[in-house]
């Protein structure tokens, strides 16, 4: 059974767009997931503007999660990572105390080509907010497929449907991509307190109603949930259980608000790191600072 229902929210990022699904006013967070980005879909020309470039900006108290359907985006970051990611595979950044990074579309600069994909952040749990700052990239071997009649699984992280994916976590979560012929049914894991949907192309039926691309379905704590694609359709699964509320500032996310004051205060003095291989510019602190939000929390 549905509890909410969010439509994704459509920004410019400087060149191309994304669709911004949490986190959301009524819904700040599923499980420990607290952020996710549909990147794309876009088709890049060869010689991309560099200001399309995710320049090097900082994170703390959160793991970034990317997965591509389509593309190639380099990553570097300040623990001396150098990384392209590509369609099946997962970069899984945990900031921990503080870690910059940036995100380049290299590839499509030279040659032109698509690009699709999801960014997720996942809290970490107090006590590993302040963790050593670490980078793990996986291949698609890694990563376990689960397959039956109509319904195709890998498995990103966590554990779900019988498997265990190899990607190290911080707390009771899963992740998954979807791939559903047209009539396939298909359970979300029930062991779970947290448990979304987010539809990335193609339509499906819940509890008699259907969905369509850009939208997530969140479901009830303890109830069935059944996903029918009533056409092919493309989705990204994930829950877990709450790691409790959070504040997200601009790239920060602390059970402490006390915490993201003194990030902020790191980035705008140049106390945090750049990126080893990539560290020519960054991404400024915005100049105008909001109100500290209410912490999110599911």
């Amino acid at each position: 059974m549905l509890e909410l229902v969010i439509d994704q929210r459509r920004r410019d990022i400087g060149g191309f767009e994304v669709g911004r699904v949490l986190p959301f006013p009524q819904r700040r967070m599923v499980g420990p997931f607290i952020f996710l980005d549909h990147i794309g879909p876009i088709d890049f020309a060869a010689g991309l503007s560099r200001s399309v470039d995710v320049r090097p900006h900082p994170h703390i108290g959160l793991s970034t999660v990317t997965y591509l359907l389509e593309g190639e985006i380099m990553h570097r970051d300040s623990v001396a990572s150098q990384q392209a990611i590509r369609p099946g595979e997962v970069n899984w950044m945990t900031a921990g105390r503080g870690i910059t990074h940036s995100e380049r579309f290299e590839k499509a600069r030279a040659e032109g080509g698509p690009m699709h994909g999801i960014q997720a952040w996942v809290a970490l749990p107090r006590e590993y907010e302040e963790t050593e700052p670490a980078f793990a990239h996986h291949e698609q071997q890694d990563l376990p497929v689960h397959q039956e009649q109509g319904w195709w699984s890998r498995l990103l992280a966590g554990e779900a449907f019988g498997i265990k994916a190899g990607v190290p976590t911080h707390s009771p979560l899963f992740y998954a991509h979807w791939q559903l012929d047209a009539g396939a049914r298909a359970p979300l894991p029930n062991h779970y307190t947290e448990r979304a949907a987010y539809i990335v192309s193609g339509s499906v039926n819940v509890d008699g109603r259907e969905f369509q691309t850009g939208q997530m379905l969140v479901f009830m704590p303890g109830k069935p949930a059944l996903v029918t694609a009533t056409t092919a359709a493309t989705l990204m699964v994930l829950g877990g259980e709450s790691v409790g509320p959070r504040f997200i500032e601009w790239n920060f996310v602390s059970s402490s608000q006390e915490r993201i004051e003194q990030a902020k205060a790191d980035w705008r003095a140049g106390r945090m790191k750049l990126p080893d291989f990539d560290h020519a510019e960054f991404i400024p602190l915005p100049p105008s600072d909001p109100p500290p939000p209410a912490p999110a929390m599911s």
